[in-house]
């Protein structure tokens, strides 16, 4: 039984073969009293633990996880400890916006003498998982179903794009196209209310290029698929840090992109367009003036105000204008000092710990798992070795429930840590409208609290926070128990 008072809960140990598991056996050897609530994993070492480890034990059952490596600076494979530390502390802080407490999971360090400590750490430990109780689990939560208020200021003037340099643009683009396999873009969709990649390979296709409210998606995303070969591409300021964030990983090569650019003055939110136009037959006409696009739709004309309708991550820009371009086009818009929180991440900040896990369960339920999220992501390049595929190792079952759905939402998430440019494609792209872009802006949240301000996709020299480390990290401190 365990030595504290009352049940026994389930917790779950990540231990580093070399340093913590042998503290644990040296606290063992000691016949020193410990909580016989710990299960062990041992690990060859803490940089091993992965941060999608914890959140599956937890996701199945354990009421508490626990990492446990060599100190900074003692790791047996010299770095290993450090890789963990910054992975381990951004998981920590995105832990809440699924609801569950943070408190449920703690990472320390302790060596192989440390045998009194280890005995410390793990009864504090288990101490602290009593005093919460068993975690509550996704599957019990009540569906809870909230939509976000989109009522925000931008921090620069939305509007139409009607008075942007199209033409100079067309032009630049046919000068270059000789020089290149093709040139990505917009085109007219179905209808002059939608739009679709372009892939430019002659004049005649550049004549085909639109620019306005509904370039909605995003073409960096196909720029890995042309890896070796001489491309351009039409960017809006969000698509540029995309690709930037491309070249920052080394998954295209500068010399072979040419970015065209022109200043982004917004794009409209399509689910909200389609909701207000309901079901109609044709779309026969689209109008726009300065601030408002006006679709006539079976004869009926809707009006839609780019202040109003423009999609959330728009409000936040702070990028209108390309990070990196060749050929910039068009005059620089003006952006307000500021900070917008995102209207779905403010929606969940509201939230208690328990309404958020009833509201991943209500969205969850919903989800389809077509995985146009994910291969609607521009940083999501791994498809062909995608885990949620994978069966060696098998991490997830192909299971329709509403757990199974939020752990690939997760996983996502983490594997974009320190990586998403916040385009929002993956949440444009679902065709049930679940806001999963807030996942992945809570973890740019914590990776610019933790970072000194770090955003993916904004200078092309930098490493991401990720996949670097500093022995001493100004913003991480060593977590200990008193």
């Amino acid at each position: 039984m365990s030595v504290l008072e009352g049940k026994e809960l389930r917790i779950v140990g990540f231990l580093c073969n070399w340093c913590s598991y042998g503290g644990a056996d040296t606290a063992g050897v000691a016949r020193a009293t410990q909580p016989t609530d710990l299960r062990i994993i041992r690990v060859p070492c803490s940089g091993r633990v992965d941060p999608l480890f914890i959140i599956k034990a937890l996701f199945n059952g354990a009421d508490g996880v626990l990492v446990s490596g060599c100190h900074p600076r003692d790791c047996h494979y010299s770095a290993g400890n450090f890789y963990a530390r910054r992975r381990l502390e951004v998981l920590k802080q995105f832990l809440p916006v699924l609801g569950i407490d943070d408190r449920r999971f703690a990472y320390t360090w302790v060596s192989a003498s440390e045998g009194q400590r280890w005995q410390h750490v793990v009864t504090q430990f288990t101490k602290q998982i009593h005093d919460l109780g068993p975690a509550p689990r996704l599957e019990d939560a009540e569906p809870l179903l909230k939509v976000a208020d989109m009522a925000l200021t931008a921090l620069r003037p939305l509007g139409t794009g009607q008075h942007a340099a199209l033409d100079a643009l067309k032009v630049a683009i046919r000068a270059k196209l000789p020089e290149l396999e093709c040139v990505i873009g917009w085109q007219q969709g179905r209808d002059a209310a939608h739009t679709v990649p372009l892939f430019m390979r002659t004049p005649e296709d550049v004549d085909k290029l639109v620019w306005g409210p509904f370039n909605v998606c995003n073409p960096a995303v196909y720029l890995p698929s042309f890896k070796g070969k001489k491309v351009g591409i039409v960017v809006k300021g969000c698509d540029s840090r995309s690709v930037v964030e491309l070249l920052q990983e080394n998954l295209i090569a500068r010399e072979d992109v040419t970015i065209f650019s022109l200043p982004c003055e917004g794009t409209l939110d399509m689910a909200r367009v389609d909701q207000e136009l309901g079901r109609y037959t044709t779309i026969e006409n689209v109008a726009y003036d300065d601030a408002h696009a006006i679709i006539t739709a079976d004869g009926a004309a809707h009006s839609f105000c780019m202040a109003d309708c423009a999609q959330g991550k728009c409000y936040g820009c702070a990028t209108p204008s390309a990070v990196l371009a060749d050929e910039r086009l068009g005059t620089s818009v003006e952006v307000t000092p500021g900070d917008v929180t995102p209207p779905e991440l403010a929606l969940l900040d509201a939230m208690t710990l328990e309404e958020r896990l009833s509201f991943w369960h209500g969205q969850m339920q919903r989800c389809l798992r077509c995985y146009a999220c994910r291969n609607a992501c521009p940083m999501c390049v791994c498809r062909d070795y995608c885990i949620s595929d994978s069966r060696a190792p098998h991490w997830m079952t192909q299971e329709a429930s509403a757990k199974e759905k939020l752990f690939f939402q997760t996983i996502h998430a983490l594997h974009l840590a320190g990586r998403c440019t916040g385009c929002g494609e993956c949440q444009r792209a679902c065709p049930v409208g679940i806001p999963i872009l807030a996942l992945r802006q809570q973890i740019a949240r914590a990776v610019a609290q933790l970072f000194d301000g770090y955003k993916a996709g904004l200078h092309p020299e930098n490493v991401p926070p990720l996949l670097g480390y500093e022995v001493v990290e100004q913003n991480i401190h060593e977590r200990d128990w008193k």
